[in-house]
Parts: C-alpha cells; sequence; structure tokens
C-alpha cells in the first residue's frame, strides 16, 4: 500500500518504518510511517499517513488517494496534506508560514522564509498538530533575538469553540496565549507564554508552585465556562480505553477488568458537575515563574464537570511519569505526597484517586501508540501505578 501510494506521486519507496498508531477498535485505525522515498529530484524522509473505517470512508477521506482490495479502503498521504488538517502545509512550510506573518502584519515587519525555523511539537493525525515557530528579528533595527510563536493546527469543525474558548479566558484575566492570528484555514497562532513548563519545574530542588494555587487557577475560571459544550470525563471512558490497551497487550486484560470493575463501582452515583473545569489539567499544560503559575495552555477543553476531574488528571499524570532517574522520580513523589492532602480538602478523596486511576489507564494506551521502543514495559509500568491509585482508597 505504502509503495503504492509512493508511485501514484512519482516516487519509489525505498523503505519504511511504523512511527504512530491511533486505533479505535471496531471503529477505525490511523497509522503514520517514517519513509524513505526517491523521487526525481532526489531522495527525501517522508511522513505517510494512512486511516481504514470499519464502516468504509468518510468525506474528509476524499480528500487523500483512496486504495482498496475489495473489501476494505484506505485513505493514505502524504505529509503536511493531512486530510483534516488543511492548514497544515501553512504551518509545515517556512516560506508559507513567512508569508502569513506578513500578510497579517502579525509581528509589524515583513518576514522572510530565512528568518522563519519551525518544530514539530506534537502531531496527532487527523486531529490537531502544534508547530513552534521561531522568527527571527532583522539585525538592524529593534530588540535583537527571535519572537516564538506556537501555531494550533485545528480541524475546521472545532476551530470556532477553540477560539473563543481562549478569548473567554483571556477576557477574564486567565494566563492563556495571547492570541497573534486566527486563520480561514483553521490556524491560531499563539504567543509565547512566560515562565517554564511545570513538565520541567517539577524536577526543580525545591517545590516549583503550591497546591493551592492550582486550585485557585482552576477556581479562577468565569463561570461562563461551565455553561459551554459538556466534554466526556476520562472516566467514563475508561472501559473504551481498557479495550485499547488490552488489544495491544492481552496479557493485561484480567487486571484491567477488575480496575475497570472498582472504578465504575466507585463513582456509580456521583453526578457529572458543573464546575468550570479544564479538562486536560496536567503539568506539561502549566508555565510556572518564580514559585506562581504564569501560564496555562491547551484550553481547547474547558467545560463543565467536577474539580476532581482535573485535579486527578494532574495526579495520573505525575503517578505516570516515564524514564525519569532515581533523583527525579523521588521529586515527583514528593510533590505527590504534598499536594494531595491539599487536594483532598477540596474534593473527596475517593473520587480523587478512582478518577486518576481511570486517567492513568487512557495514559497505558501511549506508549503503544507512539510505538515506543519498550512499550510493553512502559505499558505495564503505567497500570502498576494505575493499581496503587485504586488500592489506596481502601
Amino acid at each position: 500500500m505504502l509503495a503504492a501510494a509512493v508511485r501514484h506521486s512519482g516516487g519509489t519507496l525505498v523503505s519504511w518504518q511504523l512511527d504512530h498508531v491511533d486505533a479505535n477498535p471496531q471503529r477505525s485505525t490511523t497509522a503514520t510511517y517514517h519513509a524513505v522515498v526517491d523521487w526525481p529530484f532526489g531522495r527525501r524522509q517522508e511522513l505517510i499517513g494512512a486511516s481504514a473505517r470499519a464502516e468504509g470512508r468518510s468525506r474528509s477521506d476524499e480528500r487523500a488517494v483512496i486504495f482498496g482490495d475489495g473489501s476494505r479502503e484506505v485513505a493514505v498521504w502524504l505529509y503536511p496534506d493531512d486530510p483534516d488538517l488543511p492548514g497544515l502545509p501553512t504551518a509545515a512550510y517556512p516560506d508559507r508560514f513567512a508569508r502569513l506573518l506578513t500578510e497579517r502584519g502579525t509581528l509589524g515587519r515583513r518576514v522572510s522564509a530565512d528568518q522563519v525555523e519551525l518544530e514539530m511539537i506534537g502531531y496527532r493525525p487527523r486531529r490537531r498538530a502544534v508547530v513552534k515557530a521561531t522568527v527571527a528579528r532583522p539585525p538592524t533595527g529593534g530588540s535583537p533575538g527571535a519572537d516564538v510563536l506556537f501555531v494550533k493546527v485545528l480541524r475546521g469543525q472545532n476551530f470556532g469553540a477553540v477560539l473563543d474558548r481562549h478569548r473567554l479566558l483571556l477576557q477574564a484575566g486567565l494566563p492563556a496565549p495571547p492570541i497573534a492570528a486566527a486563520t480561514d484555514d483553521h490556524l491560531l497562532v499563539l504567543g509565547e507564554l512566560p515562565g517554564r513548563p511545570l513538565a520541567v519545574a517539577l524536577f526543580d530542588r525545591v517545590p516549583p508552585v503550591a497546591a493551592e494555587d492550582l486550585i485557585g487557577l482552576l477556581d479562577a475560571m468565569p463561570p461562563a465556562v461551565a455553561t459551554l459544550e459538556r466534554h466526556r470525563p476520562w472516566a467514563d471512558a475508561v472501559q473504551q480505553y481498557a479495550t485499547m490497551v488490552g488489544s495491544a497487550l492481552p496479557s493485561a486484560q484480567p487486571m484491567l477488568n477488575e480496575m475497570v470493575g472498582a472504578i465504575r463501582t466507585g463513582l456509580a452515583g456521583i453526578p457529572v458537575g458543573d464546575e468550570p473545569t479544564h479538562g486536560d489539567f496536567y503539568e506539561a499544560q502549566l508555565f510556572v515563574r518564580q514559585g506562581r503559575i504564569s501560564g496555562i495552555l491547551d484550553i481547547d477543553t474547558i467545560g463543565p464537570g467536577r474539580r476532581a476531574d482535573d485535579l486527578g488528571c494532574l495526579i495520573a499524570h505525575l503517578a505516570t511519569v516515564q524514564r525519569m532517574n532515581q533523583d527525579q522520580a523521588m521529586r515527583v513523589q514528593h510533590l505527590i505526597t504534598e499536594w494531595l492532602p491539599v487536594f483532598d480538602r477540596r474534593v473527596d478523596p475517593v473520587e480523587l484517586r478512582l478518577r486518576a486511576a481511570a486517567i492513568a489507564i487512557s495514559l497505558a494506551t501511549g506508549p503503544y501508540r507512539g510505538q515506543e521502543p519498550d512499550w510493553q514495559g512502559e505499558t505495564w509500568q503505567i497500570l502498576r501505578s494505575a493499581e496503587q491509585l485504586i488500592r489506596s482508597v481502601s
């Protein structure tokens, strides 16, 4: 299939390696592949995407090349021509991005392609991407150095809602990234936040921020957040994530079944909640400076929910950080030990731990999806962390 797709575009496939898998059992699978391709102009590294759906092609699949064998169809594309992310080519090529900045007057000056450096921060095929753009300033006049922007590449059906959510938090005085530009092809260009990611500051010798400040940030969200569309709590989808993990790692299925049963039983009857929530609150979404929170990212999922969802999300991520050395692991464990009692005073301790365990199970899909070298070992490590959270309830 990959060879046929490359041949269709005028090249010859030399080699390939699986890069990333997004599997939704019984519904769809999307994968990306690193490939070496010989083109008429020379050899290049390429990223190739492919999607197959149980119920046949979608409307956006038509923007890709469709291959079929009589029983199924697969939509294939070469990065950055993602069929669901029409703005990705603009964010992927310096000349196109420089043209966007110049035409919009985003930086108040003309920008040339040689001033632009683009770095892919994250890419979920057919869902979203984030690109870091470093734009060098002219050598004469103004401050030396560079301007840093972050480009959220979104699907059309999500773009308007995400833009509105950014504006809502900015108007309420929360430290969301400033909006530098919004485009018709669904690019949201954001300014850089001050400080450092909490994901880095976690390993500092002193706690980077107080637990009370984390709660305070969430409690400062405007009441209008609770009127937005409700996103399904992570715990409500725990069976779906357990099925995904079990499909990749069948030997974990008995453990998963037991954990799902405990989570569902423990959370049964708890209402969905109507507090303003972030929806995906963890260390990579927060910036800190001088012991205080200086920024909050990825506010796409803000909406009504329960505070235990947000605090449980943070605990789940901290409990499952991978590839730490001994000193780093001790510092993260110290933070968990320090923050948990404060969180317990804000929300029900049992609910907090069960929601954290459910989110940890969702995170256990990551090592296989990202094709980590030791994805089995990392998956087991995450599942043991989830199990420990459940056991701590009793």
